[in-house]
């Protein structure tokens, strides 16, 4: 790439933002007394009320490059990298664990680089078969085990799970897309301010789905259950929504969209380690292999992305 320097900060902003959003991957476990619904309402109202809350002395500065099509654009994805999002990826950590739904997810760097290959400018997609060679590689590997053993769970749960973690696959892939577009497009609007408009966007869309929430709600939980409630949702919508976003969205106006896909990896390694963490064990064998494939590919991804030195100019020969 052109200026090293921004690559390496591009790089490191994905790295942040991967190991922050990896916590979204334990919440539905932390709070299993709820369901993905109110995990999502919970969750997107407290980021909606921190966006707000910091957008609202900038607000008029912040509203006036944008148009009917920029807040189009915005409850759109607000609506698929986020509400429609993470009720499909809690619904399929619930239904069918952590290991299947990050195989699923970890496909993420896979479609998305296949789609940002067509973009004007991006790295031919024979440079970049190697590195989603070892990115499908180290995703069959992360799941491996899930799907082969025996499921303590009836086929058909695991069908489900299966099924919401494919529609949050396709949902994310939508978003990370439509949103680095989005960002090259504006330049006069911050990746942190386009973070709390889009943050400012998904708080009303949960609002509109309280209702809905309270009356899809089953037998109350208890106190203890609620506040556990309340510190997940705070806690992910203050790091994963409001500083994970953040990187991600500085990252995606500093890489091409060929490598934005391949930084997705970290989210899925970094939730592995949570649910290592949350489970008390070390990785399997095939676990281990797979964050050695996903480093790999994402060296490999950033390796294509190299532009080779100029040959100097060929010196006239002498007698």
């Amino acid at each position: 790439m052109a200026d090293r320097r921004q690559a390496v900060t591009g790089i490191l902003c994905g790295m942040g933002a991967g190991a922050l959003w990896g916590l979204v991957f334990l919440a539905p476990e932390l709070a299993r007394d709820f369901s993905p619904l109110q995990l999502t309402v919970g969750r997107y109202l407290c980021f909606g009320l921190v966006a707000a809350g910091l957008a609202a002395p900038r607000w008029r500065r912040l509203a006036a490059p944008l148009g009917g099509r920029e807040w189009r654009a915005l409850a759109w994805l607000a609506l698929a990298g986020n509400t429609l999002y993470y009720v499909l990826l809690a619904s399929a950590v619930q239904l069918g664990g952590i290991a299947m739904t990050s195989l699923v997810i970890g496909f993420l760097p896979v479609a998305v680089t296949l789609i940002g290959s067509r973009d004007r400018g991006a790295v031919p997609l024979r440079r970049l078969l190697p590195s989603l060679l070892l990115g499908a590689a180290g995703a069959v590997c992360i799941g491996w085990q899930a799907i082969a053993a025996p499921a303590a769970e009836d086929a058909g749960t695991q069908l489900a799970g299966l099924l919401c973690a494919l529609g949050a696959l396709a949902s994310w892939t939508s978003y990370a897309v439509g949103n680095s577009r989005w960002l090259a497009r504006l330049d006069q609007v911050s990746p942190h301010d386009w973070n709390l408009l889009t943050g400012v966007m998904t708080g009303a869309q949960a609002l509109l789905l309280v209702p809905l929430a309270l009356i899809l709600a089953g037998d109350s939980p208890g106190g203890a259950a609620w506040a556990r409630f309340g510190a997940v949702s705070a806690g992910v919508a203050v790091l994963a929504s409001v500083l994970g976003n953040a990187l991600w969205n500085r990252m995606s106006r500093l890489l091409p969209l060929t490598l934005v896909g391949q930084m997705i990896l970290f989210e899925t390694l970094f939730a592995l380690l949570y649910g290592f963490l949350w489970e008390r064990r070390w990785p399997g064998l095939l676990e281990a292999l797979a964050f050695v494939l996903v480093v790999l590919s994402v060296l490999s991804c950033i390796a294509a992305h190299r532009r080779p030195a100029p040959r100097p100019a060929a010196q006239p020969a002498t007698a």
